[in-house]
């Protein structure tokens, strides 16, 4: 298990919160050794809760260009067919993944391809789950189209927590599926827009795992059981 690069400047800024408060607790209060005990435990507490939003485990991704993989940890709260209205101006199928502060956050490519359109937008911090949070919290859509000009839409969504998104993908460039493509932090959703027909692998309120987890089955690809892949 190692640390995500984006975590090592809240991590620095913890530590150094932790000797600020225990400093100026034993400056303060240098007889009251209860209080100091309840410190230690609260630091050491905190401490651990921000490495493990932070963690980012190596995963073994088993790539495969008919199907489209789960790019974030959570649980799906969404399967919909929608009009997607802001790229692709098509009717699609729609998969959300909530993503909750104790999963990881690391966020991943579902398909490999090129990258055909990536663009942030800010807006508002709803909550991850209020219907508009889609079209109205800040957010960052991103397109990549395969070798057999299939083109999938994802988007990382903020919510009432999580503040800070990054995205690595840029237009043009090359997308491997299975790859980190991303980083939410405080926990989010990420919603997958998929073309018509598509053949979807996952239920409602099913846990998932970014990179592992088989979310669909695109049309090119040869129809399977959802018993075959247990």
């Amino acid at each position: 298990m190692t640390t995500h690069k984006e975590g090592y400047s809240s991590i620095a800024l913890c530590i150094l919160f932790i000797f600020i408060l225990n400093a100026i607790v034993h400056y303060l209060l240098p007889e009251t050794a209860w209080l100091h005990w309840i410190i230690y435990i609260l630091s050491f507490t905190l401490f651990v809760i921000i490495l493990q939003f932070f963690r980012s485990p190596t995963i073994l991704v088993q790539q495969n260009e008919d199907q489209v993989i789960c790019p974030a940890d959570g649980k799906v709260v969404v399967i919909e067919e929608t009009d997607e209205t802001e790229y692709l101006k098509d009717r699609r199928i729609q998969i959300s993944v909530f993503m909750s502060p104790i999963n990881v956050h690391v966020n991943r490519n579902p398909i490999s391809g090129i990258v055909k359109y990536s663009k942030h937008h800010a807006g508002k911090f709803l909550v991850a789950w209020h219907p508009k949070s889609s079209t109205e919290n800040e957010r960052t859509t991103v397109v990549i189209e395969n070798g057999k000009g299939v083109s999938v839409l994802f988007r990382q969504i903020a919510g009432a927590l999580a503040r800070r998104i990054v995205c690595y993908s840029k237009e043009g460039e090359e997308a491997i599926q299975g790859e980190q493509f991303g980083f939410i932090k405080f926990g989010s959703r990420v919603d997958i827009f998929l073309p018509l027909g598509t053949e979807v692998n996952v239920d409602l309120n099913q846990a998932v795992k970014g990179g592992i987890t088989v979310l669909a089955y695109l049309r090119t690809a040869q129809k399977r059981s959802k018993a075959e892949d247990n």
